[in-house]
Order: C-alpha cells, then structure tokens, then sequence
C-alpha cells in the first residue's frame, strides 16, 4: 500500500525532480507536480500545479491536500542574489508556512554540499559539522535548513535535508569519483527519508556508495539509506580523459569544487 495519499514534488521537471516523478511512484496515490510551465501529458496518479515559488498564495495553495513535500524547486546553481532570495529563500518559507497551515508532517529538501563547500576534504566532517557555504546558493540552503529546524522545534513538521553532492547521469571529472550520487540512489534517498519511521530534523549527505568517501553520513543512518551505485565502473574513463587537478586549488581543496572559485554572481565580468 502506498505510504502517502498525495505528495507534492518541486521542480518536478528539473534534471532530479523529473528522476524523482518516476520513481516515487509506489510511494503515493497521487503525485502533484509543480512547475512554472505546464506538463503536457500527466499519468493518471499525477497532477499538475503550476505556480512560482516566489508567489506566496499560489505556494501555499498548492501544498493543501499534500501529505508530504518533496522541495527540489528553486535556484538549481549560483546565480543573481535576486533569483536565489526570490525562489530559493522567499519561495521555500512559503512551502513551510503551506506546511504549517495545511497539516503537511513529513518534508525533504533538496539542499546541498554548497552548504558546508568551504570544509576542506581532509576534515572528513560529519552531517553535524558547522555550516561553510561557498556561495549566496549555499546561504540558501543554510537559511532553509534553519527554516526547517525551526518548524520542527517549533510546529513539529518532520524534515530531512539532503545535501546532494554531485548527481548526473555518471561522473564527468575526478572530483565526481568522489562526490557522485546516481539517480537510482537519488530516488533510494528520498525514498528512504519518506519512509522512514522518524526522522525529527535529519540533515544526510546525498552520496552514492563510492570507493573515496570525504565525508562521514553515519549521523543519518536513521534513514535505513543503502545506496547501490557507485563511480568505480566509470573511473578508467574519467582519468583517461581528464588531467590530475592542482591540489592546491580551492576547488580541489575544498567539499565545494568549483563553487570555491566563483566571485559575487552580481559583479560585471570585466
């Protein structure tokens, strides 16, 4: 039997939330996507919402009837500090207070490694290390992860925040031999943090089981996640086409990569 009568997934056509439309199909009788464009075809389980996050209104009406949300909506990159507080910021308060004011219990939020990039890889740290964005997209996700610890101290809504490291469809440099979580072990993820018993506020690194691991998620094993892939099958291939990085470089020192070197997103190129 399903666990929920409907779960509302954001950025429902974004390269995860599209992943997660298909594979939580077990999880739900119906499944609401949002969007800001319309679905064309929906499934018989599905239904379409289509708003901005940074529409309070519109937000909060489309969680009501939702027993869980799954928040993959908002900026997907660094980008204009606008965009991030007018989708990332703005629009995840609203999916809280539709939270709070609609009964929702359970909710898992698509954060981020950007949360804690400026650790350096030799810390190892653990899901409970202090925050270190390395960029305004991190600050976003630190400020949702806060958000969310306040409604669960607070209000009691039940949320998992997953700090994704690198999910594509396979790895596409050295650092991914390391950070890839596959889409398969994405949708475990989820799946894992709707189903389990209780969760409270969990923060879990969204990692899949790779041969390297920078980081300790033993602090979430709670979730009962068991991931199944791994980047080892694509390694000869990535170092063949890929020279050894400068290790003193921030994007190799550091848990962030590449976000590590980026400047204000609001500054002019010169």
């Amino acid at each position: 039997m399903p666990h929920y009568e409907r779960i509302l997934i954001t950025g429902a056509a974004g390269r995860l939330g599209s992943q997660l439309r298909k594979g939580l199909v077990p999880l739900a009788k119906t499944i609401r996507l949002a969007g800001r464009e319309p679905f064309g075809d929906l499934a018989p389980h599905e239904e379409e919402a289509i708003f901005d996050l940074a529409d309070m209104e519109a937000t909060i009406a489309a969680t009501k009837d939702c027993d869980a949300i799954v928040h993959f909506g908002g900026a997907p990159l660094e980008c204009e500090w606008q965009t991030i507080l007018d989708s990332s910021i703005r629009g995840s308060y609203h999916i809280y207070e539709g939270a709070r004011k609609h009964g929702v219990k359970r909710v898992i939020y698509a954060s981020s490694v950007h949360a804690i990039g400026y650790h350096e890889i030799e810390a190892h740290i653990g899901v409970d290390a202090p925050v270190r964005p390395d960029s305004l997209y991190g600050v976003s996700k630190n400020f949702v992860e806060s958000l969310s610890r306040l409604y669960w101290d607070k209000f009691g809504i039940e949320t998992v925040c997953l700090r994704i490291f690198s999910s594509f469809p396979e790895p596409a440099d050295r650092r991914m031999l390391w950070s890839y979580l596959s889409f398969d072990d994405c949708v475990r993820l989820v799946e894992a943090s709707l189903t389990a018993p209780r969760v409270g506020h969990t923060i879990s690194f969204g990692i899949s089981d790779n041969k390297l691991k920078m980081v300790d998620n033993s602090g979430a094993n709670h979730l009962g996640f068991i991931p199944q892939d791994s980047a080892e099958p694509f390694r000869a291939a990535v170092e063949a086409k890929t020279p050894v990085p400068d290790p003193t470089k921030p994007s190799v020192k550091y848990l962030g990569g590449w976000f590590c070197e980026l400047g204000h997103p609001d500054d002019k190129p010169t």
